[in-house]
Formats: structure tokens, C-alpha cells, sequence
């Protein structure tokens, strides 16, 4: 009987599918940094957050929150009014500076900021121009701004990262109907008037979206704050860390930063919540852009031209003068910066990618429920500091490597060494953590938009899993995943919180390169390696620009 009803009701036994175990080990392996960083905050062996409190806490929150705030209410007046210039109107340049608008992203906020200061301080051309032409020869005798402060970082920041804001408000605008327009109008609305009560509110879910990354950003940046002077809770990271010796307080620290990103994402998402647009016809007619001649045309020349020159033209131009004289070009270190940026920014661009497609693969593959729910939480990673990852990352890793050096030595009588925190492994899976997120979305997209019935067709004709990915679906998304490896890429090449934390001794890349000489105030030698990230940060400019077409 026993047997028979076996027969019938066959044991159900417990198959491991390698796809969905590979998308669950890959998750893992994503968000442990982050999970380690909690623990460390929960578990310090010296609590020193009441000191925090007490005494620097409020100044790092107080001007983190303020570069957040004028960082955010700048990119998005920048980003969204350059926007709307090139979508709905037609001025002289219109047509080249819609993409040149896009530019200043192949400039890191820190090389713009080593720029501004070399420019405006008191030993700069600006103010020694002034000096010369009026006569003046001691600092009382005029009144200039000062360049080493928080709103100063603020604008340089902006300059950097409106092209966020910018890019998905121009898209906004362009899938706008023109019909609105035509009837706000003919209603007597003028040019203004269309703008908020048309076009601001149906692109806002864009700009809102623009504004969270470049404050996310603002919060993840070391190199602009810390060059400026302006402590801020990522500056906190690295002096209650490397300074004070306490991990446990830098981790809180760290707590307190990843809260603040999660609440603005957070706020973010639940203030379009209710909001939904929809079109109201197939063929929507496109929004016709008006010429602007004169004057006006002038105007929205200029106004276009100010955060182009700000962001990309003046860092460029002074960075240029610098390295005319500059005897970095020859140097063996800027030699071997360029190396260590190349090999170690592909590789992690590549595992990145990989481990993205696999992932986001894996997961549509199996169907089970635990790859599906782990799939969004590894884009946290994204939204996470550099700071924050590498201190997720250094401890956990530097407790392994200890313990395998030391059994190695055990059995073999020889000492290894530190392998993975003596290397640059540590600073591959940081930028891999750090940008998983980028690689991860742009593969379900990807992905998604494969016909279904074409792997179906080939496991119907007995292909495998692994051969349908890499006969089927690659082919098909080739350019969508060669996009993302060279934007990964240039993302690696310009990180610097984690790159400063993770590096192992006498190991430069061009960011590590660059920060080190700006740091000793030698502008003219940082100037090759700032010149070097910037036209890696071109390519992936550039091809932003075409796909965007």
C-alpha cells in the first residue's frame, strides 16, 4: 500500500536550481558590506556616539543637509530650465548645446573644484588681474568672496552634477504632447506661465528623479568637500576612522548616512506616488520649439553657456594651462596610475556587467520568490557611499585574509601575506558593490526586451539555459550591455571615497593621483591625471549623447 501510494504521490524532493543559486549568492554577496557596516554600528567596542552628539555630529549633519539642499534646488533649476531652453525653443547654438550641455559629466566635481580655487584664490589670475588694474596690494584693500567655503562647494557640485537633472528633464520634455501647448496658448498663457503650469508639472517625476541622484552624489562626495574644507558626515567617516582610530563610531556614522539616503529615496518615490500621467492619443504630436531671435536668443545662448563653462570649460581650460608645463607627463607614477585605473576599473567593470546579467537572468530563469525579492535590494549598493562600502568591505576582509594567511602558515611554514586586502581585490569588489546597481537595471531592461518566444523556441529545439543567454540573448543585447561595461567603467575610474580607503600601500589610480598632488596644493602636477579621467569621461559622455538621440 505503502508503495503504491509512493507511486501516486511521488516524494517531493528539494532540486537545487544553479540560476537561482547563482542570483542568491551574487545578492549576497552585494549587500554584505552593507550588513556589515550595521553590525559594526550596533556592536562598537568603544561607544563614542555620545561624544558625536555632543560635539562634531551636528556640524557634519548640519552641512551635509545644506550641500544636499542647494545642490538639489541648483541642479534642478540648472538642469531642468537648460532643458526646457533647447526642447522649446531654437536660438543661436541650440543645436550643439543640447549635447554640449552633457559635457560637464566627464568632469569629476573634485577636479572642478582644484580648478575654481586655482582660478579665484588670492594667488589666482582673477584676483591678481584685479590687483594689478586698480592697484591694490593687500587683501583689505577690496572685497572678494571667499573660495574655500560651503557654498562655493555647493555651486562646484551643481556644476558637476546637473547633467542628472538635465538629461531626464530633456527627455521629459521632448515625450510631452505639443497639443498643451498649443491650447495654454491659445488661452493667452505666456512663455512662463506654459512652463509651470504645463511643462514643470508633467516633467516633475523627471526632475525629481535627476535632483535625488545629484544629492545622492553630493552625499557620497569626499574629494570637493574635503578640498573646500567643509566638513560633512563622509569627511566624519575618515577622521573618526583613520584619525580617530574608531571603527564602531564611523560606522554609526555610516548608519546615519545610509538613512539619509534611503529617506530621500523615499520621499522621492512617495511624492509621485499618486501622481499618473497619461497620453491621450497614439500619435501625439510632438512639441514644436519656437525660434527665438534677437536678444532673446542671445539670452538663451548665454544662459545655456554659464553651467557649460562652469562645469566643463573653465576646469578644462585651467587644467590645460596647468599641464603645458607640467613634468607629471613623463612621470612612472602617472604611468602606473593609468595602469591600475585601467586594470582594475575593466576588471570590476566587467564583473560588474557579468554578474548583472547572470543575476538578472538567473532570477527570470528559476521564477523562484527569494532571487525575485533579493533582485531590487542589491541596488542599495548604488545609493551607498563610497566610505560607507569601504568600510563595509576592509574589516570583513582583512579579518579573512588573517585568518587564511595564518593557516597557510600553519600547514605550509611560509606566510602568504595579505592577499585580498594586500592586493587591489578589495577595491574590484568595492567598485563592483558600489556600482551593481547601474549594471543590474540596465540588464533587466535589457533583458525585458527580448521577444519571449525566441528562447522559448531554442529550449524547444533542446538548447540549454546557459546556451540560450549566450546564443540568444547576448547577440540581441550586445550594444545595450557594451553601453553599460563603458559607463561602469568611467564610474570606477572617477571614484574616489572608496579608492582612498580600499588602495593598498603605494597603489595609485588617476583619482588617488590626482587627489594626492591637489592635496599638496601642486595643481600643475595633479593636472595630467585630471586631463585623463576627464576624456575617459568624455567617451561615456558622448555615448550618452547618442543614445539619447
Amino acid at each position: 500500500m505503502s508503495d503504491r501510494t509512493s507511486q501516486v504521490y511521488p516524494t517531493r524532493r528539494l532540486r537545487l536550481d544553479p540560476w537561482s543559486t547563482g542570483a542568491v549568492v551574487i545578492a549576497i554577496l552585494v549587500v554584505l558590506p552593507i550588513l556589515a557596516v550595521f553590525w559594526f554600528a550596533v556592536t562598537p567596542t568603544d561607544n563614542i556616539w555620545p561624544h558625536l552628539i555632543s560635539t562634531t555630529l551636528p556640524r557634519y549633519l548640519g552641512n551635509t543637509l545644506i550641500l544636499m539642499a542647494a545642490v538639489g534646488v541648483l541642479t534642478a533649476a540648472v538642469g531642468a530650465g537648460a532643458a526646457w531652453l533647447v526642447v522649446m525653443y531654437r536660438f543661436p547654438g541650440s543645436v550643439w548645446l543640447q549635447w554640449a550641455l552633457l559635457m560637464p559629466l566627464a568632469v569629476p566635481a573634485y577636479v572642478g573644484a582644484y580648478a575654481m580655487v586655482d582660478l579665484f584664490e588670492f594667488a589666482g589670475p582673477v584676483q591678481t588681474l584685479l590687483r594689478d588694474t586698480f592697484g591694490w596690494t593687500r587683501p583689505t584693500d577690496y572685497w572678494f568672496p571667499a573660495i574655500r567655503t560651503r557654498w562655493a562647494a555647493a555651486v562646484v557640485l551643481s556644476a558637476s552634477l546637473y547633467p542628472y537633472v538635465y538629461l531626464l528633464s530633456r527627455a521629459a520634455f521632448r515625450e510631452q504632447s505639443g497639443a498643451g501647448y498649443e491650447v495654454a496658448r491659445a488661452l493667452g498663457v505666456g512663455p512662463l506661465g506654459r512652463f509651470w503650469r504645463v511643462g514643470l508639472p508633467l516633467a516633475r517625476p523627471a526632475i525629481a528623479a535627476g535632483c535625488a541622484v545629484a544629492m545622492m552624489e553630493t552625499v557620497n562626495d569626499f574629494g570637493t568637500v574635503d578640498y573646500f574644507a567643509v566638513q560633512t558626515l563622509t569627511t566624519g567617516i575618515f577622521t573618526v576612522w583613520l584619525q580617530g582610530g574608531n571603527l564602531g563610531g564611523a560606522a554609526q556614522i555610516s548608519t546615519l548616512v545610509l538613512g539619509l539616503v534611503v529617506l530621500l529615496v523615499t520621499l522621492e518615490k512617495a511624492s509621485r506616488r499618486k501622481s499618473r500621467f497619461f497620453s491621450s492619443a497614439r500619435g501625439q504630436r510632438p512639441v514644436s520649439s519656437v525660434r527665438l531671435t534677437g536678444v532673446r536668443g542671445w539670452l538663451a545662448t548665454v544662459a545655456c553657456l554659464i553651467p557649460l563653462g562652469v562645469g566643463f570649460v573653465v576646469p578644462v581650460i585651467v587644467l590645460g594651462s596647468h599641464s603645458l608645463v607640467a613634468s607629471e607627463w613623463v612621470s612612472k607614477g602617472l604611468t602606473k596610475a593609468l595602469l591600475h585605473t585601467l586594470v582594475v576599473g575593466g576588471l570590476a567593470a566587467v564583473l560588474t556587467v557579468a554578474g548583472g546579467v547572470l543575476m538578472v537572468y538567473g532570477v527570470r530563469l528559476s521564477g523562484r520568490q527569494l532571487p525575485r525579492l533579493l533582485m531590487p535590494v542589491t541596488a542599495i549598493g548604488y545609493a551607498a557611499p563610497g566610505a560607507v562600502l569601504a568600510l563595509g568591505i576592509l574589516v570583513p576582509l582583512a579579518a579573512l585574509d588573517n585568518r587564511v594567511a595564518d593557516a597557510v602558515l600553519a600547514v605550509t611554514g611560509r606566510d602568504p601575506g595579505l592577499i585580498l586586502t594586500g592586493t587591489a581585490a578589495a577595491l574590484v569588489l568595492a567598485y563592483v558593490v558600489r556600482f551593481f546597481g547601474i549594471a543590474q537595471g540596465a540588464a533587466d531592461a535589457a533583458l525585458g526586451r527580448v521577444a519571449p518566444s525566441l528562447p522559448m523556441a531554442a529550449r524547444s529545439l533542446g538548447e540549454t539555459a546557459g546556451g540560450v543567454l549566450r546564443r540568444v540573448y547576448m547577440p540581441l543585447v550586445r550594444a545595450s550591455v557594451g553601453s553599460t561595461l563603458l559607463l561602469v567603467f568611467v564610474d570606477c575610474v572617477k571614484e574616489l571615497p572608496a579608492t582612498l580607503l580600499l588602495r593598498p600601500f603605494n597603489y595609485n589610480t588617476l583619482a588617488t593621483r590626482v587627489h594626492e598632488k591637489a592635496s599638496l596644493e601642486n595643481l600643475t602636477e595633479a593636472a595630467p591625471a585630471a586631463l585623463m579621467i576627464t576624456a575617459v569621461g568624455l567617451i561615456a559622455v558622448a555615448l550618452l549623447a547618442r543614445a539619447n538621440r
